[in-house]
């Protein structure tokens, strides 16, 4: 099992983080956690392995479904 880290972290003015999960559950893969709104913004730390591979970049915008 691959453990990663998410954190959630609310912007300075609007401060709107919905959050569903709760600390140290589990989750699968592609499962819903929470939603960020107004400029707050997610942090993921993942393991450093030779296998993990990051295709985003600095400057990227990503969005989820």
């Amino acid at each position: 099992m691959n453990k990663l880290i998410v954190r959630q972290i609310s912007g300075a003015i609007a401060r709107r983080i919905v959050m569903q999960a709760q600390i140290g559950q589990n989750m699968a893969a592609g499962e819903k956690f929470g939603m960020i709104k107004f400029g707050s913004r997610t942090e993921l730390y993942v393991p450093a392995r030779d296998e993990v591979k990051c295709l985003v970049k600095i400057g990227d915008k990503v969005k989820a479904d």
